[in-house]
């Protein structure tokens, strides 16, 4: 059992944080939205996106821009495949372009675009496989962001990043949030969480330990809770932070 007893209800448009320790089922709740799986409730769907308990399973990726490490290893394992090959495929919620798919001058124009939004027009022909972590995580947001999706779903973002990438990252997913990009960020870290995250849903034991605006959930006592741990949490600038006592 990896969720258990889950209700939870996120707002388009709301800005969004789902925090939790390891193991609380934070990627798990993605992968119910991106329907990699199906659970059911007494034999009938239990999940609705956007309206919907059913869907064509391409059709709804490409309404949402979905950033996973395990996508972006997935790009990095395909031999020759360049930066913007990978955002291309963003219009197709695939792996590759295959010969079926048409590619247009729009849809290129539009890569290039999304590649410099994100600060990263200058890996278009660079193979992801000779990219550093933080530079194949930019191309795989500008996928994400290619084909003007209705929320952007973002699995801890900044796994394996050093601190000046983390640091650029971040401030790259609050100027995101900023331009009108609905945000569901993953995290476990506190300090990931940018002042433009409106709601927290916080995960304990594949279960929501609590939901609500941001500064009624990131407190001392509800993260000591969430965590097992006693936690002080401390708010500066529209940022928080999380000490061990």
């Amino acid at each position: 059992m990896v969720l258990n007893d889950l209700c939870l209800q996120i707002p388009l448009g709301c800005h969004t944080a789902i925090l939790g320790p390891n193991g609380s089922g934070k990627s798990t709740l993605i992968k119910l939205i991106t329907r990699e799986l199906y659970p059911l409730y007494r034999g009938e769907p239990s999940v609705r996106i956007l309206g919907r308990d059913r869907w064509d399973v391409f059709e709804l990726r490409s309404m949402l821009g979905i950033v996973t490490g395990d996508l972006q290893s997935a790009f990095a394992a395909l031999e020759g495949r360049r930066g913007i090959d990978a955002v291309l495929t963003g219009y197709f919620a695939s792996n590759g372009v295959y010969s079926h798919q048409r590619i247009t001058d729009e849809m290129l124009a539009s890569a290039r675009d999304a590649l410099a939004r994100v600060g990263a027009i200058h890996l278009a022909n660079r193979e992801i496989g000779t990219m550093s972590t933080g530079e194949a995580r930019r191309v795989i947001i500008a996928r994400a962001l290619v084909h003007e999706p209705k929320a952007l779903l973002l699995d801890e973002p900044t796994n394996g990043l050093d601190l000046p990438a983390r640091h650029q990252l971040l401030k790259m997913v609050s100027g995101l949030a900023q331009g009108g990009d609905t945000l569901l960020l993953v995290t476990h870290h506190l300090e990931e969480i940018v002042a433009e995250i409106e709601q927290v849903v916080l995960l304990k034991g594949g279960q929501v330990l609590a939901n609500g605006p941001k500064a009624e959930i990131l407190t001392s006592s509800m993260l000591s809770a969430a965590f097992d741990a006693s936690v002080h949490v401390r708010h500066r600038s529209g940022r928080y932070l999380a000490e061990m006592e």
